[in-house]
């Protein structure tokens, strides 16, 4: 009894590497596929240059996604889950001040860790959404609406200025998302320098209080 009890725990610990080390990789993969989709488009892109810069034999790419097709929608829902991660603060504080801040500071942060992500999304968006599709729909819109009902009662509540949720939502994506999806832009109108972590932060903390002003907050 004791060594089968050895044995199922020994076994349970491989299997729980095996699974850490497959996370690890798919990581690895949605990473390296962000930037080559950004990069290339999704009609240029081989699978084979996603395996180049992942740095891992195209066969073990294929042991993860078989198609391009799968690994480009498994990108595209990794961000929107990554997204919806951002946007905790709407669930975990009430102060519309707290939300909007730590959602914004979380929206720029992002757009600086994962570039290439957002240009990814945002050339599926103009392009129709059509491996979103559907589940575009079902996903954000409900997501998006629920984060316009919290707005709405602030508007009720008088606790900032009347606004139309969804556009203060848009003005947050697009303010945030510039940083991202113009990084080149960015770096040409700073002197084709990269914005400093000094520069990043005065940033933030501009869309930040551009924003809450508009709604009658103070940063």
């Amino acid at each position: 009894m004791v060594v089968f009890g050895a044995c199922r725990r020994q076994g349970a610990l491989m299997g729980n590497h095996k699974i850490g080390i497959r996370r690890v990789n798919v990581e690895k993969i949605l990473l390296a596929a962000e930037k080559i989709f950004a990069e290339k488009g999704y009609g240029s892109t081989a699978m084979a240059d996603i395996a180049q810069e992942v740095q891992l034999p195209r066969s073990n790419l294929h042991y993860y996604f078989t198609t391009k097709s799968e690994l480009y929608s498994a990108v595209l829902f990794d961000l929107l889950e990554v997204w919806k991660q951002d946007a905790l603060s709407f669930e975990t504080f009430d102060d519309p001040r707290v939300v909007l801040s730590s959602y914004i500071r979380a929206k720029m942060q992002r757009s600086r860790t994962r570039p290439y992500g957002s240009k990814v999304w945002a050339n599926e968006i103009i392009h129709g959404a059509p491996t979103l599709g559907e589940a575009l729909d079902e996903s954000l819109y409900d997501w998006a609406k629920m984060k316009e009902a919290k707005i709405r009662q602030w508007v009720e509540d008088k606790r900032i200025l009347p606004v139309e949720p969804s556009s203060l939502l848009y003005m947050i994506w697009a303010s945030t998302q510039h940083y991202a999806d113009f990084d080149h832009q960015v770096k040409i109108l700073n002197d084709h320098q990269p914005l400093s972590d000094m520069q990043f932060e005065r940033a933030i903390q501009t869309v930040t209080g551009v924003i809450l002003r508009g709604i009658g907050l103070e940063p």
